[in-house]
């Protein structure tokens, strides 16, 4: 497998459906390059820089928000880690995982 996020994001999603089938996963598209006339249509629709990649919804409203990091290098971003302190200060747990072996070690302790 490569080491991109990507890789590692499509890895962690594939598993949580198999072995998880009763909750809730998605993606959430915030990252990656694009026209600036696209961005700001999206930065207006309500897109946030920080949001973490993946969100899971378990029992009675929990979520999980999964930053995906590749395993070598990445880096967690000066929004992101706003971003992520003001979830927790509102009750959310997230996790920031580097690599696919990571994410389903802290999901599966977890759940």
């Amino acid at each position: 497998m490569q080491d991109t996020e990507h890789a590692h994001q499509v890895t962690v999603v594939n598993w949580f459906r198999k072995t998880y089938p009763n909750y809730l996963i998605y993606a959430v598209p915030n990252g990656e390059l694009r026209a600036m006339s696209v961005a700001q249509r999206l930065k207006a629709e309500g897109v946030v820089s920080g949001i973490p990649d993946l969100e899971i919804i378990i029992d009675n409203g929990v979520t999980i928000r999964v930053e995906m990091k590749k395993e070598k290098g990445g880096v967690v971003s000066k929004e992101q880690k706003a971003i992520h302190a003001k979830m927790e200060e509102l009750g959310h747990k997230v996790l920031i995982c580097k690599g696919y072996k990571d994410a389903i070690n802290q999901l599966s302790y977890i759940l």
